[in-house]
């Protein structure tokens, strides 16, 4: 039972983290934390990393804390938030590093129908260069309208 216990508290996590995400983006990354964020918005930005990816750092900490508090007696469910955390950065890793942005070559020939619409979605969320009028701030979560384009 602890498990199972254990399990939907990572899930629950993993799925909150999208709202986080959301929240963080549309009012700390285009709100008072732009000078981080600008130089994602850029086209065709020539270095490896990016002062946006200082955000990386932002939900790292608190993941890797709470893996630490989460073992100080034994195992408990301060771990498994951290695992929820670690897995939606994994996944964003993935997503919009890797696969939308392509600052990785590893899934360039993917014809997946919703991967297709969160490519879709995170374009017209960079077509607006500045920090005003944005939209689409998440990034697992995707309108509806985006796959009928």
């Amino acid at each position: 039972m602890q498990i199972l216990l254990y399990i939907l508290t990572t899930l629950a996590v993993f799925v909150t983290m999208e709202g986080v995400t959301w929240l963080t983006h549309k009012y700390i990354m285009h709100g008072f934390g732009w000078y981080f964020h600008e130089d994602h918005h850029q086209p065709g930005y020539p270095h490896v990393f990016e002062k946006n990816d200082a955000f990386f750092v932002v939900f790292a900490i608190p993941s890797m804390l709470l893996f630490y508090f989460g073992t100080w007696h034994g195992l408990n469910y301060l771990f498994f938030i951290g695992l929820g955390i670690l897995m939606y950065g994994t996944a964003y890793f993935l997503i919009h590093d890797v696969l939308i942005h392509r600052r990785f070559k590893w899934f360039d020939n993917t014809n997946n129908y919703y991967l297709k619409g969160l490519r879709k979605a995170h374009k017209i969320h960079h077509k607006h260069l500045g920090k005003e009028k944005g939209e689409n701030f998440g990034m697992l979560y995707v309108p509806i309208r985006y796959f009928k384009m």
